[in-house]
């Protein structure tokens, strides 16, 4: 009983704080208070991973980032596939070679000079996101987001978006607002050695109301993409394992002429972090 109270009050107090500062940065017109940034490497693994068109195995380089300056809140990742440009060790041997996500939050309660924050509820945002493949793949989203503290997950994003292709292979909905996605992101630290820590870190993915393509024997209207990955860190290196669950990824059929699209799959990272 004691370590539940205990656990309780020490969430109860980080909310407060977390709060307090929030409000004080608006109060003091001080938006850059609590800026910050980081950046990182990743070496990445895939295993079984269930990308249409057979992209299952591929080991490949990543470089991530993310920060905080004023209304700005940024996350953003570029994926460089084949990096070893191995034949025996990529589905993705003379392929698409990159992909890049781009995701700026701008908040709502500096724009506006008022603390919006409600409860559980920290701050909200006008949210955007941008999804980049190198062979005519380009989505973009605009909706609303939030961040919410959460017992135990402590502050977890969320965002609600519209879809906007404006490219997809060539299909019928190019140029389209085509479908919404809710998106929630975490990283909670939960084990604590000396000098380092491990987090269980991840997303949620959810695509639904997608509709605009009329070749329905192949396509989804729906998909979910569900990571969920343990994590040890210290101050300059991490490693890690995810495991993802999918539904018809990329709004795709499973089992249709893009293949395997639901199920599970591996991900295996070694970390670097300036």
């Amino acid at each position: 009983m004691f370590r539940v109270s205990l656990c309780t009050l020490v969430l109860s107090l980080g909310l407060l704080a977390s709060s307090f500062s929030h409000a004080a940065s608006i109060a003091d017109g001080d938006i850059h208070k609590n800026d910050f940034k980081w950046f990182q490497f990743n070496l990445m693994r895939s295993i079984d991973n269930k990308i249409p068109f057979g992209n299952q195995q591929d080991t490949y380089f990543e470089m991530e980032f993310g920060g905080r300056s004023g209304i700005l809140d940024l996350y953003g990742y570029l994926d460089v596939f084949d990096v070893f440009d191995s034949r025996s060790d990529s589905d993705r041997h003379g392929g698409d070679n990159f992909f890049f996500k781009l995701a700026p939050r701008f908040s709502l309660d500096y724009m506006t000079g008022h603390d919006l924050s409600l409860g559980p509820v920290q701050e909200w945002y006008i949210s955007t996101l941008f999804n980049v493949g190198d062979a005519a793949l380009f989505e973009q989203y605009v909706g609303i987001g939030t961040d919410i503290q959460v017992p135990w997950f402590g502050k977890v994003g969320a965002n609600l978006m519209a879809r906007y292709v404006r490219e997809n292979f060539g299909a019928a909905n190019e140029r389209e607002w085509d479908g919404y996605i809710l998106s929630t992101n975490w990283f909670t630290p939960f084990y604590h050695f000396e000098n380092s820590f491990i987090s269980y870190q991840g997303y949620l993915d959810y695509k639904f109301g997608a509709n605009k393509i009329s070749d329905s024997t192949d396509r989804s209207d729906s998909s979910l993409e569900w990571f969920n990955g343990l994590y040890w860190h210290s101050k300059r290196y991490a490693a890690g394992y995810g495991l993802k669950l999918y539904k018809d990824m990329a709004l795709l059929k499973d089992g249709g002429f893009a293949g395997e699209t639901s199920g599970v799959g591996h991900y295996l990272s070694l970390t670097y972090k300036f």
